[in-house]
């Protein structure tokens, strides 16, 4: 390729994204990234980079990381088994000082390493912090356990209350980037370990998020867990129910699943499951192609202008950047 047609590339490329730019300038994004990105540093640093682009196009961006990974291998190391139940934690005392370890300590500090790197204005915080999230502990629930039902005591885990979005407001309004650890507290302020989906889920809909991204360890959600290229473009809640019930979506995607559901019922517009892949959220944001999955909550809702350009959502066809380009257009 000559220097005039990689020039030509570029411009092309920077007047497809244009559109997104203005759609999106002034907007606020919450972004999170599960733990396993969260240990390989080559993927934190490419996600630093997108991250400080997208801010520099204008959109104010939250960033909540998970630690699951790295919890249960300190766990391991100090001789606890970790417990999985639905794709939750079972977190007892000794669990949740391994939780506040790794969260709050090697994994937050880590990402922040990461934006520092790339020269983004990141600032730690929790739950804890002034308040964010407020939660109670989970009270002993039946659930369904090598297919028969049993109660299970979760410990220390929290559901989220409610959510004083002050801090965040104010971070993002000085130019700072947050960085979120999902532990809280109760009133009494007993710490609490909650799922790091449901909290960005309650932050997207607290700070009236325009989109909430979910940054995996696959491209998507997959039709066919087992077949990479069974990759789903776009679809609604009723879809991903059905995706659930035919066993498609499994175990540790259910919470993601459940935060999914509480956002796009709470006012955030569209919620994105992409990979890790490099450029993914860069690609699926601003570019016609798009990168992973965009849920939306009833595909009734779109426009004609977004049916036409997604190519008829009822096959779950089109892309999740057809969509928005489609926003665009229909003003």
């Amino acid at each position: 390729m000559t220097f005039a047609d990689d020039r030509s590339a570029t411009m092309d490329s920077l007047k497809r994204a244009l559109p997104y730019v203005r759609l999106f300038k002034g907007k606020t994004f919450v972004v999170k990234i599960g733990g396993a990105a969260c240990g390989d540093r080559t993927l934190l640093n490419d996600l630093a980079e997108q991250l400080s682009v997208v801010r520099e196009l204008g959109v104010h961006v939250v960033l909540v990381h998970g630690g699951g990974p790295q919890t249960s291998e300190l766990s391991r190391k100090l001789g606890i088994q970790p417990r999985m139940i639905e794709g939750r934690r079972v977190t007892d005392a000794a669990a949740l000082d391994v939780a506040v370890m790794t969260m709050n300590g090697a994994v937050n500090t880590s990402v922040l390493s990461a934006c520092r790197a790339v020269g983004l204005q990141a600032v730690g915080v929790s739950g804890l912090d002034a308040g964010l999230v407020k939660a109670r502990r989970r009270a002993p629930r039946s659930v369904i356990v090598d297919g028969a039902p049993q109660t299970v005591d979760f410990g220390h885990v929290g559901d989220v209350d409610s959510v004083d979005p002050t801090l965040l407001k104010s971070l993002l309004a000085a130019g700072y980037l947050p960085v979120v650890s999902p532990l809280a507290a109760d009133d009494q302020g007993n710490v609490l370990n909650i799922n790091a989906d449901t909290v960005a889920a309650s932050l997207a809909h607290a700070i009236g998020a325009e989109k909430l991204v979910f940054v995996t360890d696959v491209a998507g959600i997959l039709e066919d867990k087992a077949d990479p290229s069974s990759l789903i473009s776009c679809t609604d809640l009723r879809g991903l129910e059905e995706l659930v019930e035919n066993g498609a979506v499994a175990t540790g995607m259910l919470p993601k699943v459940s935060a999914i559901r509480m956002a796009l019922d709470h006012g955030v517009q569209r919620v994105h499951v992409i990979g890790s892949q490099r450029a993914s959220l860069l690609t699926e944001i601003f570019t016609n192609e798009g990168s992973g999955t965009l849920i939306v909550r009833d595909r009734r809702e779109l426009s004609a202008a977004e049916k036409a350009a997604s190519g008829e959502l009822a096959t779950n066809g089109g892309g999740a950047a057809a969509t928005e380009i489609a926003r665009v257009a229909s003003g």
